[in-house]
This record gives C-alpha cells, sequence and structure tokens, in this order.
C-alpha cells in the first residue's frame, strides 16, 4: 500500500489554477494609478521631443508681431558740392550736408493679413504640440501595459513551472512504483528545461519594455520600475460606439485642426498675394545744412511700379488659389482617414471582447477542465504522459491568450483615445502557446515562446504578441 499512498501525496502538491482577475477598470479610465501618472507626469516634464516641439511652438509665435511690423526705416547721408577745388558749403548755395530719413508705407491691409499669416502658421504648429503630447502620452500607456504584460507572462510562466515540477515529481513515483515509464519522467525533465526558452526570451522582452518606459521620461534605460499592479488588473475596456466617438474626435482631432488652420492660412495668402498688386509707398524727408547760409528741408514720397505684376504678382496669386485646393483636399482625406480608423477599431473592440468572453465563459474552464481530467486518467494509468503535457500547455496558452486579447482591447482603446490616425501600435508579449507534440514520445515542436494565436491577433501574426492594426 506504500505505492499508491506516495502517488497520492504527489497528486495533492499540484498548485490550484491561477486566478485571472478582471476587474472593470483599465488602464484609460479613471481609476486611480499613482505609478502611472508618476510617469505621465515625468514624461510631460522631461521629454525632449515633446521640449523641442513646444519650443518651436514658442518661436513662432514671436513672429506674428515681426510680420505685422513696419519696414525698418533708412536714414541716408550725403554731401553736395560745387566745383572740384574747395569744400564750398556756405559759400554757395547748392552746397550742403544731407540727412534723409525714410519709411515704408506698404498698402491697406497688408500688414494685417500678413499677421494672420503667421497667427495661423503658429496654431498649426500649437496643433503639432497637442499631437506630439497625446502621442506621448499613450506611448507611455502603451509601454507600461507592456510591462506588466511581460511580467505577467513570466507569472504564467512560472505557474507552469510549477505544474510540471509537480508533473515530474507524479512521473518518479510512478516510475519508482513500477506504475510508470522512464520516458514519462524525461519528459517532464525535457519540459521543464524547454521554458527556460520562453523566460530568456520574456526576459529580454521585459528589459525592451523598461528601456522603453525610461526613454519617454528620459531617464536610464536600466532604472528599475517596481509595478504594483498586474496587467490583468488594467481591466477591459468598453466597446466603442462609432457615431459618439466620431464626434469628439472630430473636435478635438490634432490632424484635422491643423488641415482647418492650413486652410485659413491658404485664404488669407490668397487675399495677401491679390493686395500684392497694388503698390507700396515710402515717406522721405530730408535736412539740408548749408553752414552759414540758410538751411534747406525737403518732403517726398516714392510709390512702388508694379509691372511686372503679369510674371510676379498675377503668378503669386494663381500660386495662393493651387494651394488653398490643396488644403482643402487634405482636410477633406483628413475627415475621411479618421472615419475609416473610428470603423476599424470600433469592429476591432467587439471582436477582441467577444474573444475574451469566449475565453473566460467557455475556452478557460474548459481547457482547465481537460487538464484536470487528463491528469485524472494518467493517474489511473488511462493516458499517456504527453496528454498531460499538451492539455497543460493548451490551459496555459489559452491563459496566455486571454492576456494577449486582453492587451489587443487596450490598444485600440489608447489609440482611440490618442486619435491615432495610423494603423494600431500594438501591446504584446512573446505568447506562451500549446504547439503539437510528435506522437510516440518524439518531444514538442515548441515550449513556451511561439506564434501568437488567431484570437490574440486577429490573424497569423508572427513573432509578435498580437497583430498591428
Amino acid at each position: 500500500m506504500r505505492a499508491p499512498w506516495r502517488l497520492a501525496l504527489a497528486l495533492g502538491l499540484l498548485p490550484a489554477a491561477p486566478a485571472l482577475a478582471s476587474p472593470p477598470s483599465s488602464i484609460t479610465d479613471t481609476t486611480p494609478d499613482p505609478l502611472l501618472a508618476s510617469l505621465l507626469q515625468q514624461a510631460l516634464a522631461q521629454n525632449p521631443e515633446l521640449t523641442k516641439v513646444q519650443a518651436l511652438t514658442e518661436a513662432e509665435r514671436e513672429r506674428i508681431p515681426q510680420a505685422k511690423a513696419l519696414p525698418d526705416p533708412s536714414l541716408s547721408l550725403g554731401l553736395q558740392n560745387d566745383g572740384f577745388k574747395r569744400l564750398e558749403i556756405g559759400r554757395m548755395e547748392n552746397s550742403y550736408y544731407q540727412v534723409a530719413l525714410s519709411q515704408g508705407l506698404p498698402w491697406a491691409g497688408k500688414r494685417g493679413l500678413r499677421g494672420d499669416v503667421a497667427r495661423l502658421g503658429a496654431e498649426a504648429l500649437e496643433a503639432q504640440s497637442t499631437r506630439t503630447r497625446l502621442s506621448l502620452e499613450a506611448d507611455v500607456k502603451r509601454a507600461y501595459a507592456s510591462l506588466l504584460l511581460v511580467r505577467s507572462q513570466l507569472r504564467l510562466l512560472e505557474t507552469q513551472a510549477v505544474f510540471l515540477q509537480q508533473g515530474e515529481a507524479i512521473a518518479r513515483t510512478r516510475y519508482e512504483v513500477g506504475q510508470g515509464a522512464q520516458a514519462d519522467l524525461l519528459r517532464a525533465q525535457l519540459e521543464r528545461t524547454r521554458l527556460n526558452q520562453a523566460r530568456f526570451s520574456l526576459q529580454s522582452e521585459e528589459r525592451s519594455a523598461l528601456a522603453a518606459l525610461n526613454r519617454l521620461r528620459a531617464e536610464a534605460s536600466d532604472t528599475p520600475i517596481p509595478t504594483q499592479r498586474s496587467f490583468e488588473e488594467l481591466g477591459t475596456p468598453a466597446p466603442l460606439h462609432p457615431l459618439e466617438v466620431q464626434s469628439k474626435a472630430e473636435e478635438t482631432s490634432p490632424e484635422l485642426r491643423t488641415a482647418a488652420l492650413g486652410v485659413s492660412q491658404a485664404e488669407r495668402s490668397l487675399d495677401l498675394a491679390k493686395l500684392d498688386r497694388r503698390p507700396d509707398f515710402a515717406m522721405t524727408a530730408a535736412l539740408m545744412p548749408r553752414g552759414g547760409l540758410d538751411p534747406m528741408w525737403g518732403l517726398g514720397v516714392s510709390i512702388s511700379l508694379p509691372v511686372w505684376s503679369r510674371q510676379k504678382q498675377h503668378r503669386a496669386v494663381a500660386e495662393q488659389e493651387h494651394r488653398r485646393r490643396a488644403q482643402g483636399a487634405d482636410l477633406e482625406g483628413q475627415k475621411l482617414l479618421l472615419r475609416q480608423r473610428i470603423q476599424e477599431r470600433a469592429a476591432q473592440m467587439d471582436a477582441a471582447l467577444e474573444t475574451l468572453s469566449l475565453y473566460r465563459s467557455g475556452l478557460l474552464v474548459q481547457s482547465e477542465a481537460s487538464f484536470r481530467a487528463t491528469l485524472a486518467q494518467y493517474e489511473a494509468g488511462r493516458a499517456p504522459f504527453l496528454s498531460v503535457l499538451e492539455s497543460l500547455k493548451g490551459w496555459v496558452a489559452d491563459q496566455s491568450g486571454l492576456l494577449q486579447t486582453q492587451a489587443q482591447a487596450l490598444a485600440i482603446q489608447i489609440a482611440q483615445e490618442e486619435l491615432n490616425p495610423g494603423p494600431t501600435p500594438a501591446i504584446g508579449a512573446t505568447t506562451l502557446t500549446a504547439a503539437p507534440m510528435a506522437a510516440g514520445g518524439g518531444g514538442a515542436k515548441s515550449s513556451g515562446a511561439s506564434r501568437t494565436g488567431k484570437a490574440a491577433s486577429g490573424g497569423d501574426s508572427g513573432g509578435s504578441a498580437m497583430k498591428t492594426m
């Protein structure tokens, strides 16, 4: 009776299934996260790219008063003398010194239009600064989520290692009491060794995520970031409602604002080009001392003659008309792209949330039940140890797939809050997948790190944790 008691004791050492918490809060909700808030604050205060754009915006604002200012006056000094033999100032009426001051005067309205063009350019750059800030905040959230995801995957890997360790203990006990084969013991040892491959890959990704997050906040790449929350605690985003999202996005999108300001700037530039066909003026005042004789003075007005307007001013008007049409087309194109991205992300979010529901209500429950049943069958001698390993890896792969699908949903929500006009940047890590094993004890084709499953990525995407949308 000693052998069955040893086997039962080994089976009793198996750990309980890891809890898969899924609280309703999200990384983009108002749920307080002191660490994330601190990371965002540091990034906004220290990120060089944001500092650069903000400085360029301030520089552009300084151009507004310059554009509205009058041209610099000119001062001219001169001497007029009768003859070449001697200086005749004070002796001859037409000999004198001359001091003249000239001030250019643009046609009425030109200065105001130039100021408007400069002001709209500064506002456009300010919208670009808003884009940089939104993208920086989104990058910090993505990097933070990636770090939490990798660390959750590492914990899941360690859970798998515990199961394999206990499985090895069971296989050893069965082998010692003559109820199991030595191949089962060797297979358990082999799978535990293969877990190191996935562990090394995830540790490398953890360092990469840490370096990315530190770069965004202008810290040394190896500065540690101790996290208190788990990735599961970031929660599940809410579905996207395209009409509501589109209305808000069209009001706040930096790209739409930049394009709209470009249209206004092109219209002001066109008005200015039309005014440039009008002549400019210059006023000149001169004083001419004549030594002992009474001084002379003079006033004058000069006017520019646009005699080459067909080659210059008319061409400038045509140029600005083309630019205005181009800016209008750019605005419409940005609107269409924004609507497309909103529809895409709404569909992707629906698919991700349905997949999450499938994981939680079916796949995880079924895969755990399958593993427990297979383990019981192996205990009773009715299933090979290879089936236990396959069902264990399938269960772990489903838990990893749940994390990856949650990461996909978070990536979609962050990209939408960022109002990102491009494809959705991914949040991901190496997935722990269950690769098929060769029959007859030939060994697993893959033991841990492998490609992402379709449920997590929306397609057959290799290498990365999820497909970039």
